[in-house]
């Protein structure tokens, strides 16, 4: 509207009165009504890079990089073989360069791909359902020397149904290990499923024949993947921050001892967290759910005694867990919340 009213008055009193007479800066009615030459269809043609081969040294190249004595070179190495006749067409990069226009830059190998493994995710609800088992390793009197502590742990009651202190890892002793636990555990075919790491005992061929035999699901972590054996590596991680864990065993024999009063405090004397606080010698033998009525009566004798010492309510012995986890899938996680 004021651009028509602009126009219409300047033929009469000119474009500076006009805008000054509508209160409109000249810049701004120039601006709008600029009309710019379209620009020329002028073809920018690229400059030629002085330093680049000419089609003919560029051929000259390729073909030296494909000829039958080079065919199967690095070019690195055609590069400095040609250096030392006293020849020099191309630096390596620029070989490179020549074989990534004719897409000759690739791997030549059929190079092996692994498809990712599988997440475990294994649960359990009662005892004897999931074991876990690891091996590692206690230091002994000198430099170099180990010995190799092996420890089938139940994730549901965290009970170590079998452990064997060896000098050695392998799985003649992995076998009689599990065999042993298997036996004395009364486990039946298709009851049992072992999760384990990728260790050499646990993949031999010699272990998976015993585990085929008895009847036991087999179940590995992901390579590189610590957190799918969690119960085996915290068990450990009890073991060797006892206080009275020594730097070194001075012998098979310290440690042989060392391991059986650890393994007796821990399944019989060891209030665990992660059961409610109970013994897992307790939880696997179904012991547990008499022991937290018996501390409910001493809690509800307490609060009776002296309601005014606790908060709210009288207090109730921790719950025994339901379900032991490897991997809990999270829309389950987020389901229980």
């Amino acid at each position: 509207m004021i651009n028509g009213a602009i126009r219409a008055l300047t033929p009469l009193v000119g474009v500076r009165a006009a805008c000054k007479a509508v209160g409109e800066s000249r810049a701004r009615y120039y601006r709008g009504h600029r009309v710019s030459p379209a620009p020329s269809p002028v073809e920018k043609v690229p400059k030629p890079q002085p330093r680049a081969l000419t089609d003919h040294e560029r051929k000259e190249v390729y073909n030296l990089l494909n000829c039958e004595k080079n065919i199967d070179k690095a070019p690195a190495s055609i590069y400095f073989e040609q250096l030392d006749s006293g020849i020099y067409l191309a630096s390596v990069s620029t070989m490179y360069r020549i074989l990534n226009d004719y897409d000759e830059v690739k791997e030549r190998r059929r190079v092996a791909s692994h498809p990712a493994k599988v997440k475990p995710e294994l649960i359990a609800t009662k005892p004897n359902s999931i074991w876990s088992w690891d091996i590692t390793k206690l230091l002994g009197p000198q430099k170099w020397t180990y010995y190799y502590l092996y420890v089938i742990i139940d994730i549901f009651s965290r009970y170590i149904p079998g452990w064997m202190l060896a000098r050695a890892e392998n799985a003649s002793l992995a076998k009689v290990l599990v065999a042993d636990a298997v036996a004395k555990q009364g486990i039946v075919k298709d009851q049992l499923s072992l999760h384990m790491d990728r260790g050499s005992p646990m993949t031999s061929k010699p272990f998976a024949f015993l585990m085929a035999d008895l009847g036991v699901t087999k179940s590995y972590s992901r390579p590189h993947v610590s957190n799918d054996n969690p119960y085996s590596e915290s068990q450990f991680h009890t073991l060797k921050y006892r206080p009275d864990f020594p730097e070194r065993f001075g012998s098979y024999e310290d440690a042989l001892l060392f391991c059986q009063q650890f393994f007796h405090w821990y399944c019989y004397e060891h209030h665990h967290s992660g059961i409610g606080y109970h013994t897992p010698a307790d939880v696997h033998y179904g012991r547990a759910e008499q022991v937290r009525q018996q501390r409910a009566l001493i809690l509800n004798e307490a609060y009776a005694a002296h309601p005014e010492r606790f908060v709210a309510k009288a207090p109730v012995p921790p719950l025994i867990p339901s379900v032991a986890w490897i991997n809990e899938p999270k829309e389950v996680e987020a389901s229980a919340h």
